[in-house]
């Protein structure tokens, strides 16, 4: 029922800033218990989970990623961003934006909603 796409740029040089956003249809961002995050998969493996926004705007991380992901939210305009800063060929990925309602007050491993997922290549 919550719908998502993701927009942003789709080819990157090494050491610029990845900035993709999420539109929200069918759907508010501040939902309560509802998180609204970023996953990644890079060509040939599996997918990865990259942080999330929850309802009240406290953000989470991947540890692997924390210090350089950043998720933001525009309350007004129903949408919430990713950026990634220092991009390298190793984050070419397909990103997906998508939303879930928590379980037990938790970000479930599993997210209910999926954008299209956008391809980001890194390449010099």
């Amino acid at each position: 029922q919550v719908q998502l796409q993701e927009s942003g740029p789709g080819l990157l040089k090494p050491s610029q800033t990845l900035d993709l956003t999420c539109s929200v249809s069918s759907g508010s961002i501040r939902t309560s218990y509802y998180a609204w995050g970023w996953i990644r998969q890079p060509p040939g493996k599996g997918l990865e989970w990259m942080g999330a926004i929850v309802y009240d705007g406290i953000t989470y991380y991947s540890p692997s990623l924390k210090s350089r992901a950043s998720i933001f939210r525009d309350t007004s305009k129903n949408r919430f961003s990713l950026q990634l800063t220092a991009m390298s060929p190793e984050d070419t990925a397909v990103y997906y934006c998508a939303a879930t309602p928590l379980v037990g007050g938790r970000i479930p491993s599993e997210f209910a909603y999926w954008g299209q997922g956008t391809q980001v290549t890194v390449s010099s």
